[in-house]
């Protein structure tokens, strides 16, 4: 995977623990996910797990607009 980093230019960063307001974005899109889909249901099945995880990521990414998009959705902002 490291050669494959390499190649496309890609840096890993790492933010000190403790520090999670150094990678905001991402924090927020974890504690929405928790929130809203790890939280609120009760899987039985990784098949569930995986088709909730689906449906909510088409959603966040498709019908969501996000504040730090301009008020777009991800999917706007791409086209």
């Amino acid at each position: 995977m490291d050669a494959e980093w390499e190649e496309r230019q890609i840096t890993l960063a790492f933010i000190q623990p403790g520090k999670p307001t150094q990678n905001a974005y991402i924090e927020r899109l974890n504690g929405s996910m928790r929130q809203e889909l790890l939280n609120a249901y009760v899987f039985k099945t990784l098949d569930e797990v995986r088709t909730k995880t689906q449906q909510w990521m088409y959603d966040y990414n498709h019908h969501r607009p996000h504040k730090s998009l301009g008020y777009k959705t991800p999917i706007e902002l791409l086209n």
